[in-house]
């Protein structure tokens, strides 16, 4: 018998027909499992000469600043200024209880006028033995006694006078006058307070005219700042100062590098001079050292609101061929308003993601906002 032709048709067309739907099926399927395309902006990286500020933490230090202490032990008898003052170096400031130093030294005085008399006497007895001995009128022993005698006068008048020396020096101690120039503290002492010698800090007095602001410098950048040390002019505008938004109205220089990079930072110290004159700048400030920089190649700028951090480190993702996105690490640098330069990382004429950026992850699809 033969098979109806019409039949085997039916049959193959069954076939194909089931095919194509467990394919679409599965088509379906695979499309809903996918995330859906991430809508993004894309931007292109561009570069240009920025001049820009570099910015560094600073402290503030008085160029000198001394604790001052007492050298002898006793009672405050008098403090000589207003707390906070200015003062002239040679002023009196403290006075310590001089009445068992004065005695002292009244009585080493006395002391001395007795071993000068005793001198004075062994003199006049070597003199005489002497006189006698020439003519055989007296032991030599007698002499040679004598003679002795009036060395060890001597000695002990020397011995007095260096004890004046010590005991005046005590004296005049009992006396606390200002080393230098500058501003003085808070007291840490009142009248009536008992001091000791060399351990009671009485105040602290700083020079104000001139302050030096401290930072550190990372070892990469030495050259850089030893050729603004070389080049380094009083009235150049290539160091500021800022305190949060505040801008210091005078520019600074540059005085020194320090000798060592510290091994623990990998940072060198730097100090700048900034000039006082409305004293707005006080001995233990922080602030921002703000560093023209001038850079003459070109730099990578990109907007700062592509940038995301993770764990301190810092990404933007760049879209691909295939309309993906891959996360890339870069190195933020300075911010210029709503922007930010790019030191490693990326190329100019590339594309990254400026909008939706938190809605994406490595290999994401993206399409574009028309």
């Amino acid at each position: 018998m033969y098979s109806n032709p019409i039949h085997y048709v039916t049959i193959a067309l069954s076939i194909l027909l089931l095919t194509s739907c467990d394919k679409k099926e599965e088509q379906k399927a695979a499309a809903q499992q996918a995330p859906p395309a991430v809508p993004v902006t894309l931007e292109e990286v561009t570069t240009t000469d920025a001049v820009y500020y570099d910015e560094y933490p600073a402290s503030i230090t008085p160029l000198n600043q001394v604790e001052l202490r007492p050298q002898v032990t006793g009672f405050i008898t008098g403090v000589h200024f207003q707390d906070g003052a200015r003062v002239r170096k040679g002023q009196l400031l403290y006075s310590i209880d001089a009445q068992l130093y004065s005695a002292n030294y009244e009585q080493a005085v006395a002391n001395l006028k007795v071993q000068e008399a005793n001198v004075n006497k062994a003199q006049k007895d070597a003199d005489r033995y002497h006189e006698l001995d020439k003519n055989d009128a007296v032991a030599k022993q007698l002499v040679d006694n004598a003679d002795a005698a009036l060395e060890v006068a001597k000695k002990q008048a020397e011995a007095s006078k260096a004890n004046i020396s010590a005991v005046s020096t005590g004296l005049r101690y009992t006396k606390v006058y200002a080393p230098f120039d500058g501003i003085i503290g808070i007291s840490l002492v009142k009248a009536g307070t008992a001091v000791s010698a060399g351990q009671t800090v009485l105040n602290t007095v700083s020079t104000d005219g001139q302050l030096a602001v401290d930072f550190g410098v990372d070892q990469k950048e030495i050259y850089r700042f030893t050729t603004l040390l070389k080049n380094n002019k009083s009235k150049d505008s290539t160091f500021t100062l800022a305190f949060g938004k505040d801008i210091y109205p005078y520019p600074g220089k540059i005085q020194l590098i320090d000798r060592a990079v510290d091994p623990q930072t990998g940072t060198i110290k730097t100090r700048l001079i900034f000039p006082n004159r409305d004293n707005l700048l006080r001995a233990g400030m922080n602030g921002t050292v703000r560093v023209l920089n001038r850079a003459s190649t070109k730099s990578v700028v990109i907007p700062y609101k592509a940038v995301t951090e993770q764990l301190g480190e810092f990404f933007v993702y760049v879209a691909r061929d295939s309309s993906k996105v891959s996360q890339r690490r870069i190195v933020p640098g300075q911010s210029l308003g709503t922007k930010i330069i790019v030191k490693e990382g990326l190329k100019e004429g590339e594309k990254i993601a400026v909008e939706g950026v938190q809605n994406l992850r490595e290999g994401s699809v993206i399409k574009t906002d028309k």
